[in-house]
């Protein structure tokens, strides 16, 4: 969406403890490590993309027809390097801060103080500013060029003093949203990579793995005219609410994603929700669940970067409910607690 303009997004996942007791040469080391799950949550959409039991993503009714599919390859371990996830904890209930979980949000009251209790580490806003939002210490904002009219001279002078790194294009596939072609991608491509940051690339609403789709055009386009992409950004919503089913359709399309481009992934929107049926919304108890799965999950692939449920915030008037971590006080949703303990 245009920043006039934004989607509500939607994010959240759960994490579990394994506990290892080992003897040796009389005497017992117990090691106690946790996973997590994460959330993230971001603006306020009429479409998204949703997969089917293949873990393939595919348009809502009501669109075009869905892009052509590859098969999934091999299994890779994929290399991309993320940070160690560190711990930390907080007065009553233990909080994780994982260096890959990230809010995706809009401006809300108590925005500083949720962020500085979610355990998060990063976070964007769809805009190329941070919206007058004081992130606590720790936490890192990263602009993103929602489309072509934040493409300009001036904002990508001003996007340099905001970090290292700079998120591309909002779903162009996608009317709704930033929606360029791939060759109107590419002819601003050049200048996003004049900014020297790290350049994340545009994220589809889906097909990031599929022959013939608009990322693929682009990323095609990018190599043959020696543009740089360091890492893919991607989006990705579950319309099968069972938590092993959605977890595993989501780790499938990170997978065939890695094995087809070998960049660093950063997942930044998720969620459980099914937009080819009036986007139905998975209840907070099945949210959960997959909060606490699906970071545990990206927790464990080296290539997954970042991730960000959608959404941190509360919805826009008129937006999507039922995924939101964070009301507008700063009390946390069963999403909320789930996400703060992930990582």
């Amino acid at each position: 969406m245009s920043p006039s303009h934004r989607p509500s997004h939607r994010r959240p996942p759960p994490r579990h403890a394994r506990l290892i007791l080992a003897v040796c040469a009389g005497f017992a080391v117990v090691a106690l490590s946790v996973g997590g799950w994460a959330l993230a949550s971001g603006p306020d959409r009429d479409v998204a993309a949703v997969v089917d039991a293949n873990g393939v993503p595919v348009r809502p009714s009501g669109t075009s027809s869905a892009q052509p599919r590859v098969s999934i390859g091999p299994a890779q371990s994929g290399t991309g390097k993320s940070p160690s996830p560190r711990a930390s904890s907080s007065r009553g209930t233990h909080r994780s801060v994982s260096s890959k979980k990230g809010a995706a949000l809009n401006p809300f009251g108590a925005v500083r103080s949720s962020l500085a209790d979610s355990g998060v580490t990063w976070y964007y806003d769809w805009d190329a500013s941070p919206q007058g939002i004081a992130a606590p210490a720790g936490v890192q904002f990263v602009p993103m060029i929602w489309g072509a009219k934040l493409a300009n001279d001036e904002t990508l002078a001003a996007v340099k003093g905001r970090g290292d790194t700079l998120l591309g294009f909002n779903e162009p596939d996608f009317e709704s949203q930033s929606n360029l072609s791939p060759s109107a991608a590419l002819d601003l491509w050049p200048k996003l990579q004049a900014t020297g940051m790290r350049l994340g690339s545009p994220a589809p609403a889906f097909g990031a793995a599929d022959d013939g789709s608009w990322f693929d055009q682009f990323m095609q386009g990018a190599k043959s005219r020696g543009y740089r992409v360091d890492f893919i950004a991607l989006h990705w919503y579950g319309g099968d609410f069972d938590t092993s089913n959605a977890v595993e359709q989501l780790k499938r399309y990170l997978q065939r994603t890695w094995d087809r481009w070998h960049k660093p992934i950063w997942l930044t929107e998720y969620a459980l929700i099914n937009f080819s049926n009036g986007a139905e919304v998975a209840s907070p108890e099945e949210q959960v669940a997959f909060v606490k799965a699906s970071t545990a999950m990206m927790d464990g692939l080296s290539f997954v970067e970042r991730y960000s449920w959608f959404k941190f915030s509360p919805p826009k008037e008129g937006g999507q409910a039922g995924t939101t971590l964070y009301n507008e006080d700063g009390s946390k949703t069963p999403m909320g607690d789930a996400y703060r303990a992930a990582g």
